[in-house]
């Protein structure tokens, strides 16, 4: 029997929404206020989750209850698998020293902790964002920071900060790609859309990200490598975006920016080196240290450095390979091509290879996959909800990953047994954060599935003519609430162009925004957090790191729906919304 979600139980759009927002409040207020460990927080949220969407929204208890287990799986495959193999790689380079090295190797192109942030969190998080997403870069730059010395609260708070603009293009354009699909827009138009809002904050980011390490003074004092940081990546973004599509937008910003920032570095430096690895404010000693005081990096050979990169690059490797589609389809069994039709159509061919069925395997939800409805006004017309788990054991992120473990482990002079202990030694210490994520994801299948979110989604759209701003915040909310951009669109992105097309917007500048809005989103998101406080070893920390980076989060997610206002009402920021659509329709 099919369910069809009910976004108003209660008759009253005010108590329906209340109702909608408690899981939300419950994992939010335990983990910020009541300084509940991250796990409970999560069962907790997902325990009240259950509970409203039962008995207030009317779901099924067996639908609920599936929902429930859909949303662990997933959560244990992909993104704790990524977490899980990320940490184990920085364990056998940790073990063996090389990642010594690598701090020594960076502390040496520079002393100075603002412009390694800068380097590692912003510059080769983005990389890692574009090539792969899904909690990578947060884990990967985390686990640098924590390792070249810094507090575990700059280690994460920074790392969460940092990765906000690139991640409407992670994962080589997911996100944009899937809310192309979920709205019908055209790709380009979305692409150069975001790639239209979010350069300002590609810039902005990084100087954000040294005044929360450091202040004004700070900043002043390396306003050159911020400027050449800023503008390196945003150009960039904004070429590829318009010109080229979403697919590479992060990957070769990112690249454009860590050659533009090596090339200033070695030719410039501060006046004043700042070697304080603790917040401003959060400790006695931060600020600028005399040139004398400098702590002493090792210096080693070249041969050395060149081994303890080597890691990395091949991690670089595989999590690039991992994200091109056609690698991703033939891992998955299956290989594609483009035939020319005699009406000058096009057709794609798939071809099955022996092991297709294989190394990927689609598991429909029993009496959940197609058994609800969206309904409207969150979508046009009815459309029943898919539930398919995909086991892509062999194509997913995380095992790239793993496998890029193993042949730097073997490089590193492992044996394959003491490889897998020091595997199964991981999993043992990143136990409760995959508990945690699992229990997470949970939650926000529940509440998406039960429309719960939908409901919260609804109550933006009462904002009228000010709904560009509103409607970006929606996207902030979605990605608070799901840990991804990508589902934050599937999940507002139909509703963005309804709205907007009822209130005279164009409906490209709205879905463009809700991806655009959710990127400030991904620093609160639990996921996001429990991936950082595993990365620097902070375990039982998650509270104070949401509560440092929850105003940072609110106040870059009201700038974004600042610009998007300033984009649907005030000239000349309307012409790019106009010449936005119209090039890419010519295209």
């Amino acid at each position: 029997m099919i369910w069809q979600q009910v976004y108003d139980p209660l008759n009253s759009a005010v108590l329906s929404t209340l109702f909608a927002a408690i899981p939300v409040v419950v994992l939010l207020g335990g983990l910020a206020f009541l300084h509940i460990s991250a796990h409970m927080a999560a069962i907790y949220g997902l325990v009240s989750a259950l509970l409203i969407a039962i008995f207030v929204f009317g779901m099924p208890s067996t639908m609920a209850l599936s929902t429930a287990g859909f949303g662990a799986l997933f959560g244990l495959l992909p993104i704790g698998w990524i977490v899980l193999n990320i940490i184990f790689l920085y364990q056998l380079t940790k073990d063996k020293g090389y990642f010594q090295v690598l701090q020594d190797s960076i502390a040496n192109v520079t002393e100075d902790r603002r412009l390694q942030l800068l380097f590692i969190a912003f510059a080769f998080g983005a990389f890692f964002e574009g090539a792969a997403g899904f909690g990578t870069p947060v884990a990967v730059t985390g686990a640098i920071l924590i390792g070249l010395g810094f507090s575990p609260l700059a280690a994460s708070g920074l790392s969460l900060i940092a990765n906000t603009a690139p991640v409407a293009y992670g994962a080589l354009g997911t996100p944009i790609i899937t809310l192309a699909k979920v709205t019908g827009l055209d790709e380009m138009a979305l692409s150069a859309m975001v790639g239209r809002q979010l350069p300002f904050f590609s810039v902005l980011v990084p100087i954000w990200l040294i005044w929360a390490f450091s202040g004004w003074r700070g900043v002043k004092g390396i306003w050159p490598a911020l400027l050449v940081g800023g503008v390196s990546f945003a150009v960039p973004q904004y070429l590829i975006s318009n010109y080229h599509g979403p697919m590479l937008v992060d990957v070769g910003a990112a690249m454009v920016c860590m050659i533009s920032l090596f090339i200033l570095l070695k030719v410039w430096k501060p006046k004043e080196i700042w070697t304080t690895t603790a917040l401003r404010g959060h400790e006695t000693d931060s600020g600028p240290t005399d040139p004398s005081a400098i702590t002493t990096f090792t210096k080693h050979d070249s041969s050395i450095v060149i081994k303890a990169w080597i890691p990395w690059l091949i991690l670089t490797v595989f999590v690039f390979a991992w994200g091109i589609k056609p690698i991703k389809n033939f891992l998955d069994g299956t290989s594609t091509h483009i035939e020319m039709q005699v009406d000058g159509t096009k057709k794609e061919i798939k071809t099955p290879h022996a092991w297709n069925g294989v190394t990927k395997l689609d598991f429909p939800i029993a009496g959940l996959n197609e058994m609800i409805e969206k309904v409207p006004p969150v979508v046009a017309k009815p459309i029943k909800e898919k539930a398919i788990f995909s086991l892509n054991w062999l194509s997913a992120t995380g095992t790239g990953i793993f496998l890029a473990a193993l042949v730097a482990g073997l490089f590193m002079g492992y044996s394959v047994g003491g490889l897998f202990r020091k595997f199964f030694e991981t999993i043992h210490l990143v136990r409760y954060s995959l508990l945690t994520i699992a229990a997470m994801l949970a939650l926000g299948f529940v509440t998406r599935y039960s429309g719960t979110d939908a409901t919260l989604g609804l109550a933006f759209a009462y904002t009228g003519a000010f709904y560009p701003f509103f409607g970006t915040m929606l996207g902030w909310l979605g990605v608070a609430l799901t840990g991804s951009d990508t589902a934050s669109n599937v999940l507002f992105g139909g509703l963005q162009r309804i709205t907007s097309e009822q209130l005279g917007l164009p409906p490209e500048l709205m879905a463009a925004a809700n991806s655009s809005g959710g990127v400030m989103g991904k620093m609160i998101d639990a996921q996001s957090i429990v991936v950082a406080s595993t990365a620097t070893r902070w375990y039982g920390h998650e509270g104070d790191i949401l509560r440092y980076v929850f105003w940072h989060s609110l106040i870059l997610a009201g700038l974004v729906g600042l610009v998007v206002t300033a984009q649907a009402y005030v000239w000349p920021f309307t012409e790019m919304v106009v010449h936005g659509v119209a090039s890419t329709a010519a295209h």
